[in-house]
């Protein structure tokens, strides 16, 4: 579906990539994509990823799991957010947002596709 989206705007554009940005408003930082679904975190900012069904069980580049945030700029409220997005982290530190969990809420801008 964002492969489709990304393709309608490129053509109606007439740019070579769609940069996006992964946050929310829980966070005061964001993660931002010059391209291709990869974002990139500022350096007070990490996603880390956890387990589906053990959310204390890390996971490592190349695999797929819950995204979780620490966000630094947060230290006067909540500096960290588990969220019900899956990801796969990059050997460099990147990150690619896949979708979400089965049978999770629809939040922020995925309710404008409800």
């Amino acid at each position: 579906m964002r492969e489709e989206v990304h393709t309608l705007l490129k053509e109606a554009f007439q740019v070579d990539a769609v940069h996006s940005e992964y946050g929310m408003t829980e966070l005061l930082s964001q993660a931002w994509s010059t391209g291709a679904g990869v974002f990139q975190c500022p350096p007070w900012m990490r996603v880390m990823l956890r387990e589906p069904n053990d959310p204390f069980a890390r996971l490592g580049p190349g695999r797929t799991g819950g995204i979780d945030i620490i966000d630094l700029c947060n230290a006067a409220s909540c500096p960290f957010v588990s969220t019900q997005d899956l990801g796969r982290l990059l050997p460099d530190g990147r990150f690619e947002v896949l979708g979400r969990f089965d049978h999770s809420d629809l939040r922020g801008c995925n309710l404008m596709v409800a």
